[in-house]
């Protein structure tokens, strides 16, 4: 049952992607840190939203950690893979961009290690995936932790996640020289994923994010945004490195911040902000408008002599052309592809729905028993 909480998160997952789509299709020379910061958003997002789901699962009276790691394994397939392999087929069938050779690696979700071993965004049709890729990375051993590790651990390890991210930061002005790899592998996004989580495990037991990042978020936004405009220098300067680190650690807190007020639910003029219904369903077809995008703007520059608007260079025809088209490609693929096979989960449930006297008779005669998946299906992830 929606909620809140729920409804201004579904708003924070439009304003990541419409972040992703500025980068992508307005801003100057195709790249912008708000590209980047959208992806961290999503990440939050991600390890908040999914911490949260199997440790409702976990404090039911009725939990079994097979049947919900099965189950959760089950949910992920069926809400992510459909769509995104219908992607894959279409590049491998059209073949944009010379882009099959990587192909096995997209399919694999190893495309975060596809880039970073070419150290180059080739093909660029594909190199959004990167981080479809993290994420799954992190949904194969994080649900492990969350559902079988002691519970008074998952605090502890949440913050070691996080920490072991941060000390990755200061691995490369040591060892290397930059390279997409220290973007690209997973400790690079493992303290906005880690971050999420223990956001999450903090609500499990009562608390919420601490008051001096409730306090202190707004004063980080505005160095970020110092930072962010600086001037990082030549390669190898003593600035250059110190302003990537916190160009990535810097918005965390804030990020956090702001995911927890939204799910805590806003008031006032915020709060319907947030509430506006454009806002939710651009949220709701979010995964479908960040799949899509690169590859309809790749067909929208082949038809540009049919386009009166300018889409092959970044600018507002191609703001409005290419993102008009993946808003409706993606509401569509929604309504009539995504939306009918999430229909499926209800048959793998978190915890085994509690039948009463008489139930299994009842099924055996064709009644389907009830599922009440509520605690399980608050969040659209």
């Amino acid at each position: 049952m929606a909620n809140a909480r729920d409804i201004q998160l579904d708003a924070l997952r439009a304003v990541a992607v419409t972040l992703v789509l500025y980068a992508h299709f307005l801003a100057p020379n195709g790249t912008s840190f708000l590209g980047h910061l959208g992806v961290r958003l999503f990440f939050v997002l991600s390890g908040f939203l999914i911490t949260r789901l199997l440790l409702d699962a976990r404090d039911t009276g009725a939990f079994a950690s097979g049947p919900a790691l099965r189950s959760f394994y089950a949910r992920r397939m069926i809400r992510i893979f459909p769509p995104y392999f219908a992607v894959l087929a279409l590049v491998w069938f059209t073949d944009l961009e010379q882009s099959r050779p990587s192909l096995a690696w997209h399919a694999f979700y190893l495309s975060n290690f596809w880039y970073a071993r070419q150290n180059d965004w080739t093909p660029w049709l594909l190199c959004h995936f990167w981080s479809l890729s993290i994420e799954e990375q992190f949904y194969l051993a994080w649900p492990l932790i969350v559902l079988l590790a002691p519970r008074r651990r998952i605090e502890v390890i949440a913050i070691g996640v996080i920490a072991f991210s941060l000390a990755y930061r200061f691995y490369w002005p040591i060892a290397a020289s930059p390279a997409l790899a220290r973007d690209l592998l997973p400790p690079a996004s493992m303290d906005a994923l880690g971050c999420g989580a223990l956001l999450a495990v903090r609500r499990a037991r009562g608390a919420d994010a601490p008051q001096w990042m409730r306090l202190c978020w707004p004063a980080l936004a505005v160095v970020f945004l110092f930072v962010v405009g600086s001037d990082p220098g030549p390669v190898n300067s003593a600035w250059e490195w110190p302003r990537w680190a916190l160009v990535q650690v810097l918005p965390l807190v804030p990020l956090v911040a702001i995911v927890a007020a939204c799910s805590n639910g806003l008031g006032g003029t915020l709060g319907r902000l947030a509430e506006l219904p454009p806002l939710l369903g651009l949220g709701r077809i979010s995964y479908g408008v960040y799949l899509y995008h690169p590859i309809l703007l790749a067909y929208a520059v082949k038809a540009q002599p049919w386009i009166p608007l300018n889409v092959s260079q970044q600018g507002p025809g191609r703001f409005l052309v290419a993102g008009a088209a993946t808003v409706v490609v993606a509401s569509l693929s929604w309504v009539f592809f995504e939306k009918p096979l999430n229909g499926l989960k209800r048959y793998f449930p978190y915890v085994a729905p509690a039948h009463p006297r008489g139930a299994s008779e009842a099924f055996r005669f064709g009644a389907a028993p009830a599922l009440d998946l509520r605690p399980t299906d608050r969040s659209r992830p």
